[in-house]
């Protein structure tokens, strides 16, 4: 695996994000599969020194010791210039985002390893967020998305709306972390966003994956009327998949409880539990809905219950389904209260 190819891992992302410099060699080593002294030509330092950094001995100050290290390992260029937005300070995206996409259909030609490599990368920051959590790879993830913004003047056609999918797939994502950090209105300005790029670049997977994570929020600012309108907007569109549309349909039906429409509500379960087994492979699945494998559509039918305040279905449901989130401390931890609450309601 070349030196790109190790920077995919996410502890490593996360201990470079952190200027860690103990934990980027100890994490290079691990990704790499090298001893400290087989790191010795990589970062032109002896195998003691190497030894005294990982160990914390030894700090790391000098700014051309960091240089050496930054171009040893060969850190990607997103990396490197994410360094700059550690404060994050500005959590709403900025205006020339959208100037970049407004040029997205002139002529001409990029090369996109570049987009490829961002899209893989991405993908494995998703899964790593239960873990590590998003905050820690904000600074990257808004990094990476300028390196795909720029791209996008230099394309056309099929090429420039591959690369409005994965902008807008950052976007969500950017919106998803800013949410959790209590930054409303930057979420909901990062949502807008991946929409409008989702809609631009003609993908209803994504349009309706907008649509759903608004109606979420709209839920969770005690809005279910705009809630349950906006996730129903995300059930229809041309080509949408079955995962995509599960999505969307489940959304409407914690929406419909909320509103005490507890017979829609359950209706639309059944719906969003049918559809979700349509897609069990996760090759059928758009990448950011990687999770939704038979097991988690399950659990979303005990959620429903759950909305509708059906104590025993709820608990069953999620006592069931709890081995399916074994990788997925903060979520288990969720649903297990959520059981344990469900159980004394209906006993």
């Amino acid at each position: 695996m070349g030196s790109r190819g190790l920077w995919a891992d996410v502890r490593l992302r996360a201990a470079w994000v952190r200027q860690d410099w103990a934990a980027i060699l100890r994490e290079y080593r691990r990704a790499a599969g090298l001893s400290q002294r087989e790191l010795e030509p990589y970062v032109g330092m002896p195998q003691p020194h190497i030894s005294a950094i990982e160990s914390g001995r030894r700090q790391v100050t000098s700014a051309e010791v960091m240089a050496r290290i930054t171009e040893g390992l060969h850190v990607p260029p997103e990396l490197t210039a994410a360094v700059n937005r550690l404060d994050l300070d500005e959590w709403g995206p900025p205006t020339e985002l959208r100037d970049r996409i407004a040029h997205g259909h002139t002529k001409g030609r990029t090369d996109l390893r570049t987009a490829d490599w961002i899209g893989e990368v991405l993908a494995q920051q998703r899964r790593a967020e239960d873990e590590i959590g998003g905050r820690a790879f904000w600074p990257v993830v808004r990094s990476q998305l300028d390196s795909v913004t720029l791209l996008i003047p230099g394309t056309s056609g099929p090429t420039a709306d591959r690369l409005m999918l994965l902008a807008a797939e950052h976007a969500h994502w950017l919106s998803w972390v800013a949410a959790q950090e209590g930054r409303k209105g930057a979420a909901l300005a990062w949502i807008e966003v991946a929409l409008g790029w989702a809609i631009d670049g003609g993908h209803s997977d994504m349009t309706s994956w907008a649509h759903r994570i608004r109606s979420y929020y709209s839920l969770t600012h005690g809005d279910p009327v705009r809630a349950l309108r906006t996730a129903e907007a995300g059930r229809f569109g041309v080509g949408l998949s079955p995962a995509a549309e599960s999505a969307a349909t489940h959304q409407a039906s914690i929406a419909a409880a909320a509103l005490s429409e507890r017979d829609r509500a359950r209706r639309l379960a059944e719906e969003a539990y049918s559809l979700a087994l349509q897609a069990p492979a996760e090759g059928d699945r758009p990448g950011w809905l990687y999770w939704l494998d038979p097991g988690r559509a399950r659990l979303q039918m005990a959620d429903a219950s759950y909305a509708c305040q059906d104590w025993e279905a709820a608990a069953d449901g999620m006592r069931a389904a709890l081995p399916e989130l074994d990788g997925y401390p903060r979520d288990r931890a969720y649903y297990q209260a959520r059981m344990e609450y469900a159980q004394r309601r209906a006993s």
